[in-house]
C-alpha cells in the first residue's frame, strides 16, 4: 500500500509540474530599439529627389543619430528587390512595381510600404516623326529594366493599344538608351525622370505621359520601403528615417533652386555627369514629391502587372502598406494623416 501511494502522489505531483509549464506565461518579446545601421537604397534619378537630398543634406544622419547610415545606388528596381529580399539591404526607395513583385515573391512577408515619396515624372519620349501609336510598329522602345514601374506601364499601353507583338521592348540602362537613341538604334523609351527630360533635349518628343493615364494626374512613381523584420524590429529607427525624408521633401517646397543644384550635384558625383540646366529645370516641373504613397493606386498597379504579362496573377495586396510610423511623424509636425485605403490589414 505504502508503494502504491508513493507512485500515486508521484504521478500527482509530476501532472501538477506539467501543468504549472503549460500554464506559465510565455516569455516577452524582444524589446525594439534603434538598429545599428541602415542599409539604404535609392537611384541617382530626379524621381529619387528626397533619398538624394536625405543624404547629401545629412538630414537622414542627422535623425538617425547613433545609427550608422550606409546607402547603395541602383539603377532599376528588380535588383534592389533582390538585395531587400536577400537582406543585404533594409530599406529603399524605389518603384511601385519592383515594390509589389517583392511583396508578391515573398509571400506577403518580406517587405512593406512605409512612405510615398514622388508621384508622377514617367513619361514614353520617341523620336519626332512619331505622333500616333501605330507609328511604333516595328520599332524597338526600351525600359529600364523587365518588370519595373516604367516596363509595365508600357506593357500595359501597348496592350491597351492593340500594339502587344508589334513593339520590341528592350530593357536597358538608361544611360544606354540615352546612347542608343542618339545614334537611331531605338525609337524611344517609357523612362522616369532625369531620363525622359534627356531624350527629349536629345530631340526626343512626348507620347504620352503617364500622368494624363491617372485620375488627378498622381500616381507613385517612388515609395519607401523596407525590410518587414526590420520595421518590426527597429520602428524608431524607421521613424528616424521618414523623418528624415520629411525634411528632405520639405526642403524642395521652400528652396526649389538649391534642391535642383544638391541633387544635380549628387547626380554628378554618383554617375559621373551632371544634367544641363533645361534637363534638370524641365524634369522637376514633371513631378511632385510627396510622403503620401497614393495607397489607393496599388491594387490597379497590381492589375496592371497581370495586364504587361509581368505577373501571372494579380497580388493580394493586404498587409502591403504600414503608414503607423509615417502617421506618427505627420501627426507630430502638424500635417493630415495619410490613408492606406485598407492596404494594412493584414491576409486572412
Amino acid at each position: 500500500m505504502r508503494k502504491i501511494l508513493a507512485l500515486t502522489l508521484a504521478a500527482a505531483l509530476a501532472l501538477a509540474g506539467c501543468s504549472r509549464a503549460a500554464e506559465a506565461p510565455s516569455a516577452p518579446p524582444a524589446a525594439t530599439s534603434p538598429a545599428a545601421e541602415l542599409r539604404l537604397g535609392y537611384f541617382p534619378n530626379i524621381t529619387h529627389a528626397p533619398a538624394i537630398i536625405g543624404v547629401a543634406n545629412g538630414y537622414f544622419t542627422q535623425e538617425l543619430g547613433s545609427t550608422k547610415l550606409t546607402t547603395q545606388t541602383f539603377n532599376a528596381g528588380g535588383d534592389e528587390i533582390a538585395a531587400l529580399l536577400g537582406g543585404s539591404l533594409d530599406a529603399g526607395f524605389i518603384g511601385s512595381s519592383p515594390a509589389i513583385n517583392g511583396f508578391a515573391k515573398s509571400n506577403g512577408e518580406g517587405v512593406r510600404v512605409i512612405a510615398g515619396s514622388t508621384s508622377g515624372g514617367a513619361q514614353l519620349v520617341v523620336s519626332p516623326g512619331i505622333t500616333s501609336p501605330d507609328q511604333l510598329k516595328g520599332k524597338i522602345i526600351a525600359t529600364p529594366q523587365k518588370g519595373n514601374t516604367q516596363d509595365v506601364a508600357l506593357k500595359k499601353w501597348l496592350k491597351e493599344n492593340n500594339l502587344e507583338g508589334q513593339v520590341t521592348v528592350q530593357n536597358l540602362d538608361n544611360p544606354r538608351t540615352l546612347d542608343l537613341f542618339r545614334t537611331n538604334q531605338i525609337a524611344g523609351g517609357w523612362l522616369p525622370e532625369p531620363w525622359s527630360s534627356r531624350l527629349v533635349d536629345a530631340g526626343a518628343k512626348v507620347l504620352v505621359d503617364e500622368k494624363t493615364l491617372w485620375p488627378n494626374g498622381q500616381f507613385p512613381s517612388t515609395v519607401l520601403i523596407v525590410r518587414t523584420q526590420y520595421l518590426q524590429e527597429h520602428p524608431d529607427t524607421v521613424s528616424a528615417l521618414i523623418r528624415g525624408e520629411q525634411k528632405a521633401v520639405d526642403f524642395t517646397s521652400t528652396n526649389a533652386a538649391d534642391a535642383k543644384k544638391v541633387t544635380n550635384d549628387s547626380i554628378k558625383q554618383l554617375t559621373g555627369s551632371s544634367l544641363a540646366p533645361a534637363v534638370l529645370d524641365r524634369s522637376f516641373t514633371e513631378l511632385q514629391f510627396t510622403l503620401d504613397p497614393l495607397a489607393a493606386t496599388f491594387p490597379q498597379l497590381a492589375k496592371d502587372s497581370v495586364t504587361a504579362g509581368v505577373t501571372d496573377k494579380e497580388t493580394n495586396l493586404k498587409g502591403f502598406i504600414d503608414v503607423t510610423a509615417l502617421n506618427g511623424v505627420l501627426t507630430q509636425a502638424g500635417k493630415p494623416a495619410v490613408d492606406a485605403a485598407g492596404l494594412d490589414k493584414a491576409q486572412g
